[in-house]
C-alpha cells in the first residue's frame, strides 16, 4: 500500500510540475518580449532594454536553474515571431538580440593575439634587459681599477 501511495505522488508531481513551469516560462517571455520591444520603441538603446527583459525572465522563471542570456533572446524572438500582429514594430530590433557569434568569436580571437603579442615583447624585453646586466657585469669584472689608470704604464 505504501509503494502504490509513493507511486500515485511521484505521478501526481511528474504530471503537475512541468505543467507549472511551462506555463510560468510563457508569460515571462511574453512579457519579457512586451518590456524589451516596449523599451525599444519608446527610445531606449538596446542594451538598457534587454536589461530589463532578461533580468524579468530570470526572475520569473525560478527554479534551480537560472536562464541563459542566449535562452532568454530566443524566447523573445519566439514570442515576437508567434505573436505577429501585437510586436509587428519590434521585428527590426530581434537582429540585437542574436548578435553575429562568427564576428564575435574573429573580435575574441584578435584580441588575444594582441594580448600574446604583448606578452611576448614584454618576455623579449625583459630577456634583453637581463642579457645587457649581464654583460655589463662581465665587462665591469674584466676592467678593474688598475686597468682604467690612464696613467699607468
Amino acid at each position: 500500500m505504501k509503494r502504490f501511495k509513493k507511486k500515485l505522488i511521484f505521478l501526481a508531481l511528474g504530471i503537475v510540475t512541468p505543467l507549472s513551469f511551462t506555463t510560468s516560462r510563457v508569460n515571462a517571455s511574453s512579457f519579457g518580449a512586451e518590456i524589451f520591444c516596449t523599451m525599444r520603441e519608446g527610445g531606449n538603446d538596446h542594451e538598457s532594454s534587454w536589461d530589463a527583459a532578461y533580468s524579468y525572465i530570470k526572475k520569473q522563471k525560478g527554479g534551480l536553474f537560472k536562464v541563459s542570456p542566449k535562452n532568454a533572446a530566443a524566447q523573445i524572438t519566439e514570442t515576437v515571431i508567434r505573436e505577429r500582429e501585437k510586436f509587428s514594430y519590434c521585428v527590426e530590433y530581434l537582429d540585437n538580440l542574436h548578435p553575429n557569434r562568427k564576428l564575435l568569436r574573429d573580435l575574441e580571437k584578435e584580441e588575444e593575439r594582441k594580448e600574446k603579442e604583448a606578452k611576448d615583447r614584454e618576455n623579449k624585453r625583459k630577456k634583453l634587459e637581463k642579457e645587457l646586466e649581464e654583460a655589463n657585469e662581465e665587462i665591469s669584472e674584466e676592467f678593474t681599477d688598475e686597468t682604467l689608470d690612464r696613467y699607468s704604464y
